[in-house]
């Protein structure tokens, strides 16, 4: 796992961690506190082309490198987990076209999403679908060169403002998994569709979370991805490759409070000293740091995999997900521990940290599914 980024890498680095501390940082407390999505998040990620990183360059991106793309998000998330979601399902958006779509749907939707014209959304769970996808009951039936889409989504991040969704419906009902398809949805003004706004959310506040309703909207045939029947293995290979954006997104959260606590500690004085002298905490802050690496080192292991397009990519996707949620789950809890009660209220960005931790445990697969995916793996062999 000895992952050496290059000097473009290293670069782009730089370029996202200097914009994350200058001008989203400022902003964090203010986007959760709001719960409002952050459009001017959005018009910086555009004019810093940050929407190009996912996408290769032949389909007008900078990068299609999922290293570089989650070295991006590890950096924003340590700052604001909301905004480093917002570049995360960028990429979860325009994964299912980048897959698995025609070249004509390439050449027409790629473009649109890596310039940041168009923000996605991958449009999967449902009310009593979650953890098993292959339950859903949404139905898309063929009437001649349209399908017409009826059913309901759930937890579909930036599902209210997206411009593009990629919806899976059932087209052949039954068949369970081999009956379902997937479909490029253009979501504005689309008649038959609406879009509601889930509030009171415990974090990523800012983040735009719908749910999302189709009562017969009409899709054209030809932004069906790929053939009838392959949308669930469609979305598989999607998620093998974007949980490792959600494990980024952790490890930029467990980094961000672990630099705050240090700090912290290095200035709050009891009993004549600084609490950074007092083994207890060090001993905290050392843990801390251990998990943190760990949790880097499989998230940029699994990312080379996936540039690499190796056989061993489900396997090790689902394993730095599962670590590095863990991970930033107790590591924002050491956190606000470490700072005592000024850990406890929101004038203090460890306990906002700590909430978003939280949703890395169960987005994008829970972390108990993680643990099934693993498992089904080591036995296989």
């Amino acid at each position: 796992m000895d992952i050496r980024l290059n000097e473009e890498q290293l670069m782009i680095r730089q370029t996202v961690r200097d914009l994350a501390r200058e001008k989203i940082a400022p902003r964090a407390a203010e986007i959760d506190e709001s719960a409002e999505f952050p459009w001017d998040v959005v018009e910086l990620f555009r004019s810093h082309d940050l929407f190009a990183l996912p996408f290769p360059p032949e389909h007008g991106g900078l990068s299609g490198s999922a290293l570089t793309l989650n070295v991006a998000i590890e950096e924003i998330a340590k700052v604001c987990a909301t905004s480093a979601l917002i570049l995360a399902v960028q990429a979860l958006g325009g994964y299912p076209v980048m897959l698995a779509g025609s070249e004509e749907q390439k050449a027409r939707w790629l473009p649109e999403l890596a310039s940041g014209r168009k923000l996605a959304a991958y449009a999967l769970s449902e009310p009593g679908a979650g953890s098993d996808p292959a339950g859903m009951q949404t139905r898309a039936v063929r009437d001649g060169d349209d399908y017409v889409l009826n059913g309901s989504k759930i937890w579909i991040t930036d599902g209210g403002v997206a411009d593009l969704i990629v919806v899976f419906a059932r087209t052949e009902p039954g068949q369970g998994s081999r009956g379902i398809s997937a479909f490029i949805f253009e979501a504005k003004q689309a008649e038959g569709f609406t879009a509601s706004t889930i509030h009171g959310k415990l974090g990523i506040r800012g983040s735009n979370t719908a749910e999302l309703h189709f009562d017969d909207v009409r899709i054209p045939a030809e932004n069906r991805i790929g053939a009838e029947g392959e949308g669930f293995k469609i979305a598989l290979r999607v998620l093998d490759r974007s949980r490792p954006g959600v494990a980024a997104q952790a490890l930029g959260i467990a980094q961000g409070a672990l630099d705050y606590a240090v700090g912290y500690a290095k200035e709050r004085r009891q009993f004549g000293k600084s609490i950074a002298e007092f083994q207890g905490i060090q001993f905290m802050l050392a843990d801390m740091e251990a998990q943190t690496a760990a949790a880097r080192a499989l998230v940029y292991h699994a990312s080379e995999l996936i540039d690499r397009r190796s056989d061993q990519v489900t396997h090790y996707a689902a394993i730095c997900k599962l670590v590095a949620g863990d991970t930033a789950m107790k590591v924002t809890t050491d956190a606000v521990q470490v700072l005592g009660g000024y850990g406890y209220v929101r004038e203090y960005p460890v306990e906002r940290m700590m909430r978003d931790a939280k949703i890395t445990q169960i987005y994008e697969g829970t972390n108990q599914i993680q643990r099934v995916v693993i498992a089904r793996n080591l036995l296989k062999g």
